[in-house]
């Protein structure tokens, strides 16, 4: 047991590939899923809608492919489970806003997505992406 560790977890090195390979698999879930919301879903209900519905949606992949890897990210404490969520917040950060501004989205455009007074529900999908690894281990 390490000396820092609390409550006789056992600590360890995070897995950082393992990290890396799910959340790109779940970027490319979720890319396939956008394309599919903006072919599908948007021309009939809408851009927002079809966004916010899109964010519940996602929040379902999500935590289907954690539940299905928690295991071989081999992360035993909820102290490294909480650092790959929170790492897979800022990686997701980073994807989306260069993509966006890659695909030749204004900051407000792409910043509205974070923003619940303006219907954006991306803040709530981060949160829970950050917290995915923890439910799933938890339930598995």
């Amino acid at each position: 047991m390490d000396a820092g560790s609390r409550g006789g977890e056992v600590t360890g090195p995070v897995p950082w590939r393992r990290t890396l390979g799910v959340w790109m698999l779940i970027m490319l879930a979720e890319t396939l899923h956008g394309a599919a919301r903006e072919i599908f879903i948007a021309p009939v209900i809408g851009d927002l809608r079809a966004r916010q519905w899109g964010v519940l949606v996602a929040c379902g992949i999500i935590f289907l492919i954690t539940w299905a890897a928690i295991r071989w990210l081999n992360a035993p404490t909820r102290r490294t489970q909480s650092f790959i969520g929170l790492s897979w917040v800022a990686l997701t950060l980073v994807f989306e806003f260069t993509l966006g501004r890659a695909l030749g989205s204004s900051w407000s455009r792409i910043l509205s997505d974070y923003n619940p007074a303006d219907g954006g529900l991306m803040l709530f999908g981060l949160a829970f992406m950050a917290c995915a690894p923890l439910l799933a281990a938890k339930l598995r």
